[in-house]
């Protein structure tokens, strides 16, 4: 293979796909990248087997298609200098780079053992703006299980249901929803994508601003964004009833200053139990107080004020749940909403159900 390029031309693609290959690898074939030439282009793509990124190239290419190492060619392109123009051959099972005065030797692996997807047939498609997709993502995905062992909770589900995308994020303790108007109409749809595949859509989503097109096939995802072509395997399992979680009928609304709540819960978690970060909102009257002690007895206690007419509620939550919610918002109020000391805390945005955040209570 030969081809001749700009080190910027080179390196962007590289560093969007190289998410798809992991540090430790069983096969050293899935440490590389496959550099192909697909009609007179550049195509490369990166796999764990479970995730697959391709970037296309418009650079003029010839010769047969060859892997490289993965992650030494991205560290060659990003030492060199800024308008370098990089020069890459292949023989003998070896690359070359050139840049300037500089050259490095590369061993290759043949391009016949790397394990590509086979042709995906589109059985149902979507049109969502980039801004959308990823708001959704932003605003549920940090409410993902890790490596829990109801691997179904290990990702994010995402429905279609009438003209309505939604995604939905849970790791038992808590639960996270938002939701989009689609221009058109679908068919009723859930699938779970892995919790990888999500963290590398969101990035490469941060680098492009083109509508993203998204297709199912079988037991796959796919979705074109801009030069970049995504394809990750689903999640074979059943997502729980999120609409169950969600609570429909609390009768008292608290309206909290999100900037001061944040703060205030910052001050009180330092003192909290180092494990499981627990603290209590006692609510009365306009005013809210947050507590919390820790096995060395020692408390934390902060009072602020808010807008609350209810019955005085005293409920106990890991504050590192309350603060992600919080932090996913971005406006000045939120709201609280609650029914007692038992039930979950819904907390949402205000005039917009659009995204709805559910902190299940703990025991203090």
């Amino acid at each position: 293979m030969k081809f001749s390029t700009s080190r910027e031309e080179l390196l962007k693609p590289i560093q969007l796909i190289i998410g798809a290959v992991e540090r430790r690898q069983t096969m050293p074939i899935l440490s590389n990248l496959l550099l192909r030439n697909v009609d007179g282009n550049l195509v490369i793509t990166a796999t764990d087997l479970e995730l697959e990124l391709s970037a296309t190239l418009a650079i003029t290419v010839e010769g047969d298609d060859i892997t490289v190492p993965g992650r030494k060619f991205l560290d060659i392109c990003k030492s060199l200098s800024e308008g370098s123009e990089i020069s890459f051959s292949s023989s003998n099972e070896k690359a070359q780079v050139r840049a300037g005065k500089s050259r490095f030797s590369l061993a290759t692996l043949a391009a016949t053992d790397f394990p590509l997807v086979d042709a995906l047939e589109v059985e149902e498609s979507v049109l969502v703006a980039k801004e959308d997709l990823l708001r959704l993502m932003e605003q549920t995905s940090f409410a993902m299980a890790q490596q829990d062992v109801r691997y179904y909770l290990n990702g994010l589900l995402f429905e279609t249901q009438a003209a309505v995308l939604r995604s939905v994020a849970t790791d038992g303790h808590r639960l996270a929803l938002s939701s989009v108007e689609l221009a058109s109409e679908g068919g009723e749809r859930q699938v779970i994508v892995p919790r990888k595949a999500v963290g590398e859509l969101m990035r490469i989503l941060n680098a492009h601003n083109d509508s993203i097109d998204i297709a199912l096939s079988g037991n796959y995802l796919l979705a074109q964004i801009g030069d970049v072509r995504f394809v990750t395997k689903l999640i074979d399992g059943k997502f729980p009833d999120y609409q169950r979680v969600v609570p429909q009928n609390h009768q008292y609304i608290a309206v909290v200053d999100r900037e001061v709540a944040k703060a205030s819960l910052l001050r009180a978690s330092i003192l909290s139990n180092e494990k499981y970060r627990g603290i209590r909102l006692s609510f009365s009257t306009n005013t809210l107080m947050i507590q919390a002690h820790n096995p060395e007895q020692e408390e934390a206690q902060d009072e602020i004020e808010i807008e609350y007419n209810g019955p005085d509620i005293e409920i106990g939550f890991n504050v590192s749940y309350l603060l992600d919610v919080l932090n996913i918002l971005n406006t000045n109020d939120v709201h609280f909403h609650l029914q007692d000391s038992n039930n979950s805390l819904l907390i949402q945005a205000p005039n917009t159900d659009q995204a709805k955040f559910v902190v299940m209570p703990m025991r203090l």
